[in-house]
């Protein structure tokens, strides 16, 4: 029988350290969090210093009486949830649990699962870190406080089911305003001007105007690019200045949690919250064959770049024997973490250079493998040596106009044999030509043609998921555990939406903010979080106490919730407006109203006349159909989930049907037809109106075309980062543009 029981948060990670620890130890999951605030009131006792009212999670009871029978058959207990802030409470309301059991409690944490680093971990195991306990806890019920005192203003004055969050909330102000900067913006023309000039030896190139008398310069029409093409045409041209520049470009550190989450939506469209999911599978452990399971990185929440020398080490023997001496520099590679980096584990890093991408591709998941060969080369490539260029600069002039070609050739691979730049991280590289001519100050060359572009100034952009992730870590905001969580729950709550991978705030996200901004200015505000993140840092450290830092948030939080409880009528009667329809019932104005699916119309007699109908419209649309069980006609209504077909004698025929897209079910022998549908979760798919009698359905929005490559029945209609926004052949895979993807967010260099 096991002298030891091993508790861990994750089953998948119980597989790998049971390969480590051997017959001696028993290993036991809490599958998550076990103990925390109730759901369905505050949990937190004002008048008694902020005691939480913890409780055992729906569930999660079997679990702890099962962890406490193992640990009344063993000697010690050995903790080891996740190493962090989170992880550290698991651990602590594990070992409450536990306290009855009269066996040794330690606390074992590891940053890679290793055997090396697991074996450590149990040795060097000690006591429980009360201060991440309790920053930890301060954080929870922050969050809290804010949430459950906050939102019922909410409900009471745009619609009930709404929430506010502490963190959250001002990542949609930060969304929000970026939106209300994209409004207020004021577009204006500009013209750019490229030129192909000839040398005597008749070869072409382009080169663009850069200055005039020594100025930047700016043509705001046709009218006047036109006379200015006239002018620089007339002109004789010299080369007046040839530069050669060595330049090195380092390579990057390895991924911390911030970084990779903005890697992978750049480079592979994941959201943050897809990443850590991944990341978390890629950590505890994956089956490797006869190898058993196999934990390939290192811990994923980390803000520090730091990495173990015995992992420089490997990462430098394995780049001289796969790229050659000359790509190892002499010395390590080591980098800075930012000055508010907690600096409490390594950064993202594959735990074995044996388990090679390509050597383990056919255990993992197309996910998995690319996450993973991601990190791998970055942090393969943080060891090597820079990449160099010659970068050539030619400077052509003739009076007061200065023409400028560059280009960049690599004479040197360095890191880049590994590691391909996006478009931001290439920064200067962008816009040079792959080659120019040979070129001598004094040559003179010709002037063959200048072509003027039209260009207009573009706000700024929105958010991607990949950016706000770097605005919030740029802000001070949230921590590297919760950035995922953040964004994931703005989408849950409908209060913003991705449109071309961009962040949009909703009607309903722009309502929201604008009332807590207005409201709650100081709570919501960019400063006021970061402060309090580092406060609760202050907590880890030992310098503050946890009710210190909720005393001094909670007595002005109080006295200003409660002036805000007291406008609550004048607040409602702010996000709504008279419309100028009349109710069709009792002939009284309509007013805008906010409800559960949006902004709807109601009648401003209300309780005496209920009547309602959505913005936009009248409530029904009539259609040239009858009910095919009583004969009435059929009319289009507005739903929760959108249009659909409903007999308009309803309530006494209740008949409804979906909403087709004039398209016959694909499958061959049915006669039904494609309909829109929503999934319990709100997503959208394709199906067939004969469900279930046929289970046809698709993700992708069918089309009534024959495709021209196979003559295949139908195609989809999809959209990626890749093609664009395109249709494709379901069979053969043909694929028809319909528009352009954005230019290709990765050069090679």
């Amino acid at each position: 029988m096991p002298d030891n029981l091993v508790i861990v948060e994750s089953p998948t990670k119980s597989k790998t350290l049971a390969k480590f620890l051997g017959r001696n130890f028993a290993i036991r999951a809490t599958s998550g969090h076990l103990i925390d605030l109730p759901k369905s009131k505050l949990g937190i006792d004002l008048d008694k210093d902020f005691a939480p009212e913890y409780r055992v999670i729906k569930g999660k009871a079997p679990i702890i009486k099962e962890l406490q029978k193992a640990a009344k058959k063993v000697k010690n207990v050995y903790l080891a949830p996740d190493p962090d802030r989170e992880g550290e409470a698991i651990a602590y309301h594990v070992a409450n649990k536990l306290a009855d059991c009269e066996v040794n409690i330690y606390r074992a944490t590891f940053n890679e699962i290793t055997k090396r680093a697991v074996l450590a971990g149990i040795k060097g195991a000690a006591n429980i870190d009360q201060n991440k306990v309790d920053a930890q806890q301060a954080r929870r019920l922050l969050d809290r406080l804010v949430g459950y005192k906050i939102s019922p203003v909410l409900w009471k004055t745009i619609c009930s089911g709404l929430s506010a969050g502490r963190v959250q909330s001002v990542a949609l102000r930060i969304i929000s305003e970026r939106e209300a900067e994209i409004d207020a913006f004021t577009q204006e023309e500009f013209w750019r001007f490229i030129g192909r000039f000839a040398t005597a030896a008749d070869v072409e190139f382009e080169a663009r105007l850069f200055k005039i008398a020594g100025e930047d310069f700016k043509v705001g029409s046709e009218t006047k690019a036109e006379t200015l093409k006239e002018q620089l045409l007339k002109e004789d041209y010299v080369i007046t200045d040839v530069q050669v520049e060595k330049r090195k470009r380092r390579p990057l550190p390895p991924y911390t949690t911030s970084t990779i989450q903005q890697d992978a939506s750049v480079r592979l469209g994941f959201a943050p919250a897809r990443t850590m999911a991944i990341a978390q599978s890629l950590y505890e452990g994956v089956e490797l064959g006869d190898e058993g399971s196999v934990g390939l990185i290192t811990y994923m929440r980390t803000d520090s770049v730091r990495v173990a020398a015995e992992a420089i080490t490997a990462a430098r023997e394995y780049i001289t024997e796969k790229y050659g001496a000359n790509f190892c520099p002499e010395k390590p590679n080591f980098y800075k973490s930012k000055k508010s980096a907690q600096d409490a584990h390594e950064a993202i890093r594959p735990t074995y250079l044996s388990q090679a991408p390509e050597k383990v591709k056919r255990y993992l998941n197309r996910d998995q493998f690319r996450l993973y060969q991601l990190i791998f080369n970055r942090f393969i490539a943080s060891q090597m040596k820079p990449a160099e260029f010659d970068q050539l600069t030619v400077d052509i002039s003739s009076g007061k106009y200065l023409f400028r070609a560059t280009s960049q050739t690599t004479t040197f691979a360095g890191f880049l044999k590994v590691y391909e730049l996006t478009r931001a991280e290439n920064g200067n590289g962008n816009g040079m030509a792959e080659s120019l001519p040979e070129l001598q100050p004094n040559d003179r060359l010709a002037l063959r043609d200048v072509t003027p572009t039209q260009h207009f100034t573009k706000p700024p952009p929105r958010f991607t998921e990949a950016s706000l992730v770097k605005e919030l870590e740029s802000d001070g905001i949230g921590r590297p555990s919760t950035y995922a969580q953040i964004i994931q729950t703005l989408k849950a709550r409908k209060y913003v939406e991705l449109e071309k991978r961009r962040l949009v705030p909703t009607d309903l996200g722009k309502t929201v903010n604008d009332l807590l901004v207005a409201q709650f200015p100081h709570i919501f505000s960019i400063e006021f979080t970061a402060k309090m993140e580092n406060e609760l840092d202050s907590v880890e450290a030992g310098e503050n106490s946890w009710q210190a830092v909720l005393g001094d948030f909670y007595t002005p939080f109080a006295k200003r919730l409660t002036a805000v409880e007291k406008k609550q009528d004048e607040i409602k009667k702010s996000t709504q407006k008279v419309s100028d329809i009349t109710c069709d019932k009792c002939g009284a104005p309509m007013i805008e109203k906010w409800g559960r699916n949006g902004r709807f119309l109601a009648c401003s007699a209300y309780p005496e006349c209920k009547n309602t109908m959505p913005i936009g419209g009248e409530r029904e649309e009539p259609l040239d159909e009858k009910c095919d069980l009583c004969g009435a006609p059929m009319v289009i209504k507005q739903g929760r989930y959108g249009k659909f077909k409903a007999c308009s004698d309803y309530p006494k025929c209740k008949n409804t049907k979906s909403m087709t897209i004039g398209m016959k079910c694909p499958r061959e022998g049915c006669d039904g037809e494609v309909v829109e549908k929503k999934t319990r979760r709100g997503k959208t798919f394709w199906g067939c109106s004969r469900y279930p009698d046929c289970d046809y359905a698709s993700w992708y929005k069918p089309v009534d075309q024959k495709c021209p490559a196979c003559s295949a029945s139908f195609l989809v209609e999809k959209e990626t980062k890749r093609h664009g926004r395109h249709r494709q052949c379901p069979e053969c895979k043909h694929r028809i543009i319909l528009e352009e993807k954005e230019q290709t967010e990765t050069t090679k260099v």
